[in-house]
């Protein structure tokens, strides 16, 4: 019997975080202890995605996992982010934990950074969607019976903001997005499926569109205020519980 990895999960609360999750739930030989997330503290709300805390920590009570939410200011420099990060995960280092699961697919440079930060702390990452095909990772989601809705998307997305996902859907994007949105073209809340116990209710409030300075040398999908930077705009649909 293989020694057990003691892993925090990566949590989004989106598409691809529920698909992984799916996934490493099915494998004796990996424990969590945590659902982590990262929520900006001005708002309550899941950094990147917009969706609300209450929303946040229904989805983990639904799975039965327990939360640990990682308090951000509103567009950290990497600086800070990397310092705030180093402290919660010497803290999971001390709890045991050995190894941190995410839900990337194809993003090399993002896939080394967090392996690099794991390794100053002696944790190791697992990826369990990496290097898969998105349009079969799409599918399976939907094929297993879960449910998401669109939160946030770049600027020409706009019309499928506060969507929730079908075959359709997929079929009909532009070419050249992504079909589980890998480049950061639209971000999800994953609320019904196997690994909920209960459905998570929520109605639409007012969609509403944000810009940020973003970094224009890397692919890092976190927020920096770095100088070395370019403009994005993202629509936003609040989730209202």
């Amino acid at each position: 019997m293989k020694s057990k990895k003691i892993c925090i999960f990566n949590w989004s609360g989106g598409k691809d975080s529920t698909l992984a999750l799916h996934y490493v739930l099915q494998d004796p030989t990996i424990e969590i202890r945590y659902l982590v997330t990262t929520v900006t503290e001005q708002y309550n709300r899941v950094s990147m995605h917009g969706v609300r805390e209450a929303l946040l920590i229904a989805q983990a009570e639904s799975i039965g996992i327990p939360l640990y939410q990682i308090r951000l200011g509103e567009m950290p420099t990497m600086e800070a982010y990397d310092e705030v990060m180093l402290y919660h995960l010497e803290k999971f280092k001390e709890e045991g934990i050995t190894h941190s699961i995410f839900g990337d697919i194809f993003l090399e440079d993002l896939r080394l950074y967090r392996e690099r930060k794991l390794a100053e702390v002696g944790l190791h990452a697992i990826f369990p969607l990496w290097k898969q095909n998105t349009n079969a990772l799409i599918a399976d989601f939907l094929a297993f019976g879960y449910k998401t809705i669109i939160v946030c998307t770049q600027q020409n997305l706009a019309y499928i903001c506060g969507e929730v996902i079908a075959p359709k859907l997929i079929a009909g994007l532009p070419a050249g997005v992504d079909p589980c949105g890998e480049n950061g073209e639209y971000h999800t809340f994953a609320f019904a499926g196997p690994i909920f116990r209960k459905e998570i209710a929520f109605t639409l409030g007012e969609k509403v569109y944000r810009t940020y300075n973003t970094p224009n040398s890397s692919g890092n999908d976190f927020n920096s205020t770095d100088s070395n930077t370019d403009v994005s705009g993202f629509w936003y649909i609040d989730l209202i519980n």
